[in-house]
């Protein structure tokens, strides 16, 4: 067991004299508002102890050259663990320094201290904190102007929470300073926060304390213990490229991480999904955390944790893949059926044409089961991870791939299917199935027409909530209760769109329906040359259930 010193530091003793770096093998700045709140609640916590420290976190830091600014030597320190609340405090550092009022000679003082802290004099490219996967530069430029855009410009996960972050660190100070002095707000988080700081100079030691600390309770993910231990191992190897290794590993780190913080909860998906496909035997059912870390950690040669590692980037970006396809991902969120879609997009035997031909397959089939009857995810759950897994394992062919799925789907007719449709109100429950549906007759209009399927109002769509593009004809405060959620009195709008039509009649609406850009809304507006009543909306909603039943039954 190495040697381990931990120092006890107020939160001024650590970010003075140091540069703090995280590096691209960490993951992305991934807090959200619970765990934020929490941290707002605790230096509020500390402020009614009056003069008492409070105790924040455990940081582990690795320590690397020291870089000299001015006269002044900063040391630099790796973050291992520990990044997401020193990301946290630099920012409400940032919004104090921001929010000082410079007419007052104390707080303009403060402030100059402050600017000085977090973006080193002489030299504006060295800040207090650099943030790793930061590709748009939110971080840094905020550090550097205090400005920022809104969180919904943000294209990726990681960068929505971290302009998230900001907006709340700056609601908190400026909450604070409404009844309280900024001033001591500052002297609190410098003086009154309190970390163990664990400085090592090896990496290998610094995992091996990762362990230690987790151990004893500290609250990780089980992707990021999944690392530490492959990092630990390839450490301890002996053989002559340990090195390449250690290097290797800290590249596909890197890649995970910088995928994972594109999409919500892809690390936990990811995990599971790849240690489902890796295991012996053909499961049941996806693999939970614990289980997937215990099945995937247990590689101690080179080859076995290249292996592992790679592996779970492969899974990892098959994963991203399923999601960033607006429509494949908008088919289910039942994770059994995922793991599917995911098996699939790991076959790179499988021809283009034969992968489409079987995701077309899944995507009807799953959609019929999950989508129009309604079923939930105890569904046949041990069908679609056998299948899976035997994609993967037993590299089953196109055609026995297609004909499993349709023995999966055989309970579940499209007859059945539509049935359901019919009598259901298709609005309240039933929105994110809705547009998914909508989205599919889109493209059979665009196909019937000749044209090519535009998605640039898609996309709006898509970003945008089910609720902010689902319209009623008839509007729902004047519609018949026994019609108003009936499939064939709704239709989908670019966001906003709707709401400025609200409660008009539908004859009103014609003019927008036709210049909205979408075939859908155009084929309501050429129905809406004739009353739209109680009649009017069962033929719509039969028409569509007829198109529904061959095009989800092939």
């Amino acid at each position: 067991m190495p040697s381990i010193r931990p120092q006890y530091l107020t939160f001024g003793n650590l970010i003075n004299n140091r540069l703090f770096r995280i590096p691209e093998y960490q993951r992305a700045y991934s807090w959200e508002t619970p765990q934020r709140e929490d941290l707002f609640d605790d230096i509020l916590k500390s402020q009614q102890k009056g003069s008492a420290e409070h105790y924040m976190a455990t940081i582990v830091t690795l320590t690397r050259s020291p870089k000299l600014i001015g006269t002044d030597e900063h040391q630099v320190s790796e973050v291992v663990d520990g990044q997401q609340r020193i990301t946290t405090l630099v920012l409400i550092l940032k919004a104090i320094e921001k929010f000082l009022d410079e007419s007052e000679r104390r707080e303009k003082k403060a402030a100059m201290e402050l600017a000085e802290l977090l973006v080193k004099p002489d030299t504006d490219a060295m800040l207090l904190l650099q943030t790793n996967h930061d590709t748009s530069h939110y971080f840094a430029n905020y550090l550097r102007s205090g400005e920022y855009p809104e969180a919904r410009t943000a294209k990726t996960l990681a960068d929505r929470e971290l302009l998230r972050a900001i907006t709340q660190c700056e609601e908190f100070v400026k909450s604070w300073k409404s009844t309280k002095s900024l001033i001591e707000l500052l002297a609190l988080l410098k003086n009154r926060l309190t970390f163990v700081l664990h400085e090592i100079e090896d990496e290998g030691t610094a995992y091996t304390i990762f362990e230690v600390l987790n151990s004893r309770g500290l609250e990780v993910s089980y992707l990021d213990r999944l690392k530490s231990s492959l990092m630990g191992a390839a450490f301890e190897l002996k053989g002559g490229n340990k090195l390449e290794i250690i290097d290797e590993l800290h590249r596909i780190w890197a890649d995970i991480y910088r995928c994972i913080g594109l999409r919500q909860g892809m690390d936990t998906e990811a995990l599971r999904f790849a240690a489902t496909l890796a295991i012996d035997r053909s499961p049941s059912k996806p693999l939970g955390e614990k289980d997937a870390l215990e099945a995937l950690k247990k590689a101690t040669t080179a080859k076995k944790i290249s292996e592992t590692a790679n592996w779970l980037l492969a899974v990892t970006q098959a994963c991203d893949t399923l999601k960033g396809n607006r429509r494949l991902n908008a088919v289910t969120r039942i994770g059994q059926a995922r793991l599917v879609a995911v098996a699939l997009n790991l076959r790179n035997d499988l021809e283009a044409g034969e992968r489409s031909k079987l995701f077309r397959v899944w995507e009807n089939i799953t959609f019929r089961i999950y989508g129009m009857f309604g079923n939930d995810a105890r569904t046949r759950v041990g069908n679609y991870v056998r299948l899976a897994w035997k994609i993967w394992n037993e590299k089953l062919s196109a055609t026995t791939i297609a004909r499993e799925l349709k023995e999966i789907g055989r309970e579940f007719p499209v007859e059945g299917a539509v049935d359901e449709l019919r009598k259901a109100d298709c609005y309240s429950d039933w929105s994110e199935e809705l547009r998914y549906f909508m989205f599919r007759y889109e493209e059979h209009l665009a196909r019937k027409r000749g044209q090519n399927f535009r998605n640039e109002q898609w996309e709006r769509i898509w970003e945008a909530s089910a609720a902010d593009s689902i319209e009623h004809i008839w509007a729902q405060s004047k519609a018949p209760e026994s019609q108003v959620h009936r499939l064939g009195n709704l239709v989908l709008l670019p966001p906003k769109l709707n709401s400025s039509l609200q409660a008009l009649d539908p004859q009103k609406k014609r003019d927008a329906y036709t210049k909205s850009g979408l075939l859908i809304a155009q084929e309501v507006a050429s129905e809406l040359a004739e009353p739209w009543n109680g009649a009017a909306i069962k033929k719509r909603g039969e028409n569509l259930l007829k198109w529904a039943a061959e095009e989800w039954g092939k």
